[in-house]
């Protein structure tokens, strides 16, 4: 507005005021005709671009603008119009909403690496580590079997029950030359002599339990040997939905308390056959290293199944702590201490060690430990053998993102994950088009019959940390890996940009 339209608009404007201070009753609505014809054109123009379906606000603003009855004047006040609930309501009605923050939109798409036909029926989530919001997502609620991903909950599992410096005890009771050897679920316990290690370095032995148990009984013969691995019922040592060629082939021994290199043929190996009865080979091996340190009678001494009764304790040895045994396990998934890790957090916290124990047992302490929603999870071992298992995607996902920022003791198990082209079970994958990803993908592997999955972290390449869980389920074959790296990768390359289209 120019100087020349003040001027000609300051006149009525004067004689408007002065009708106003002269006629209280009728200023409250007069003040509105006024402003309407004063301002009616641009106001009304105005209010149509910025809110077209917010009411009036105009006589409350004319209202307010009456001069104060404590304001100095020389004439006498005039009470100020006060206005109406109505119009108090309208006015609150009129504020403008706060406006939301933009949310960028995302457009790095990997739908045709996810359709990609070698990964059979796919499940899938990523989520964006640092805000939690989840950018990819195909069926990641839909619980599903995990291969060995299992073995990250099985791992987050025991460092919330057990905890890392929890180690594995095996130890020998009795009196007057009759003893049992008692198993506390330490499968790394090994038979071989001394100054050789098995796959499980820095293991206890039984050369050294024996050398005790001299030291005990000193020249006293030997009468029985006893065999006690009742620290769980062992009528589901071997899943019905475990193939038993896992066993012959030697990823999978049963699963007993008490049991000597694993139950393998080979120490030294760690895929080596297992027998159907790891107890009898752990005594019979007990039986050798008591003959060979020297205690009476040894050799001969008949070996019993049964529950210790005495409580006098002739020697004892203990594993590793469960932080460097998750070192063993994960680099090389190791099935075995998968297995004892689950039967001894179910014993541990107070369940009866068995595998039907594991579901409940997982729920709580992954709840409790860790915030996590683990209402839909169904956990039937803790090797991730069993298609009988179902984990969503999501679920698995959001655990990785509390590994990644190493919760609790979780900074255990994101130190012990293979790292793509680098270690583990990783070391020979994304190659080709997807080395590109080499080193920046920290992630457990799985693979059974029916599934090929990949579950970890990702740091992408534009600095986003990323958590994810891909599965390739049904008549999948080797060619998933390759399809889960692609995938992965592609996935790195999106970084926060990934859209779920």
């Amino acid at each position: 507005m120019t100087s020349d339209d003040e001027a000609t608009s300051a006149g009525p404007l004067s004689r408007a005021t002065a009708f106003i201070r002269s006629h209280p009753r009728g200023s409250a609505i007069t003040g509105g005709a006024l402003a309407l014809v004063l301002f009616g054109g641009s106001a009304l123009a105005a209010g149509a671009a910025t809110a077209p379906t917010a009411p009036s606000t105009q006589a409350g603003a004319v209202a307010d603008s009456t001069p104060s009855p404590s304001a100095p004047s020389s004439k006498k006040a005039t009470p100020k119009a006060t206005s109406t609930p109505k119009a108090t309501a309208s006015a609150e009605r009129a504020k403008p909403s706060p406006v939301a923050s933009p949310v960028p939109l995302r457009t790095c798409s990997v739908a045709s690496a996810a359709a990609d036909g070698r990964l059979g029926t796919f499940e899938g989530t990523v989520v964006n580590a640092a805000t939690g919001a989840t950018l990819f997502d195909r069926n990641g609620q839909t619980p599903a079997r995990t291969g060995s991903v299992m073995k990250t909950l099985t791992t987050a599992t025991a460092l919330s029950v057990l905890g890392p410096d929890y180690r594995f005890t095996t130890k020998v009771v009795g009196k007057d030359g009759d003893i049992t050897l008692v198993g506390g679920g330490d499968a790394t316990l090994s038979a071989t002599p001394a100054g050789s290690e098995s796959v499980y370095s820095g293991a206890p032995k039984l050369s050294d339990l024996a050398t005790q148990v001299k030291s005990r009984l000193g020249t006293k013969a030997l009468k029985s040997i006893q065999l006690d691995d009742s620290f769980w019922n062992d009528a589901d040592r071997y899943d019905a939905s475990w193939p038993l060629t896992e066993r012959t082939i030697g990823y999978q021994p049963e699963v007993v308390a008490l049991m000597v290199d694993g139950d393998r043929a080979n120490p030294a190996l760690a895929t080596s056959p297992r027998s159907t009865d790891p107890v009898g080979r752990a005594g019979e091996a007990f039986r050798a290293a008591l003959a060979a340190a020297g205690v009476k009678g040894a050799s001969t001494a008949p070996l019993t199944r049964g529950v210790a009764t005495s409580k006098t304790v002739l020697g004892q040895v203990q594993s590793q702590p469960v932080s460097t045994l998750v070192g063993q396990m994960i680099p090389n998934s190791d099935n075995t201490l998968a297995e004892m890790f689950a039967r001894v957090s179910s014993k541990v916290s107070g369940s009866d060690g068995s595998a039907a124990s594991l579901t409940s047992v997982y729920q709580a302490a992954l709840k409790k430990a860790y915030s996590l929603d683990s209402s839909k999870i169904k956990i039937v071992d803790g090797s991730g053998e069993s298609a009988n298992n179902g984990v969503p995607t999501a679920f698995e996902a959001n655990l990785m993102i509390k590994v990644l920022n190493r919760e609790g003791s979780l900074g255990v198990l994101y130190d012990a994950l293979p790292v793509s082209g680098q270690s583990g079970t990783l070391a020979t994958r994304f190659t080709g088009a997807n080395a590109v990803a080499r080193g920046a993908v920290h992630a457990k592997t799985g693979w059974i019959d029916s599934a090929y999955t990949l579950a970890g972290t990702i740091d992408a390449k534009d600095g986003t940390k990323l958590a994810f869980a891909f599965y390739a389920i049904g008549n999948v074959t080797g060619t998933a890996r390759e399809a889960l790296d692609t995938l992965t990768t592609a996935a790195y390359s999106c970084g926060a940009n990934l859209t779920n289209s």
